[in-house]
């Protein structure tokens, strides 16, 4: 079990720092790489972006959890 949780926290570990990486900052993002820089001026965040912080949330809530887990099933 120990295993299992391990492979799931290295794998959400790495996409959380690719996911976090490709959000906007300051100069530009996801959105901006394909050409979406015009409209996410105009309104706010595009679609693209919303969906990589819902996907970001879901990952990041998935790598607590295991942190967690793992915490729980080492401690005794």
């Amino acid at each position: 079990m120990e295993l299992l949780f391990t492979i799931v926290l290295m794998i959400s570990s790495g996409l959380m720092i690719i996911l976090v990486l490709l959000h906007k900052g300051r100069g530009g993002g996801m959105s901006d790489m394909f050409g979406g820089g015009v409209s996410s001026s105009l309104g706010g965040s595009s679609v693209a972006e919303r969906n990589l912080d819902r996907l970001t949330i879901g990952i990041g809530v998935i790598w607590f959890s295991c942190v967690i887990a793992l915490g729980l099933l080492l401690a005794y």
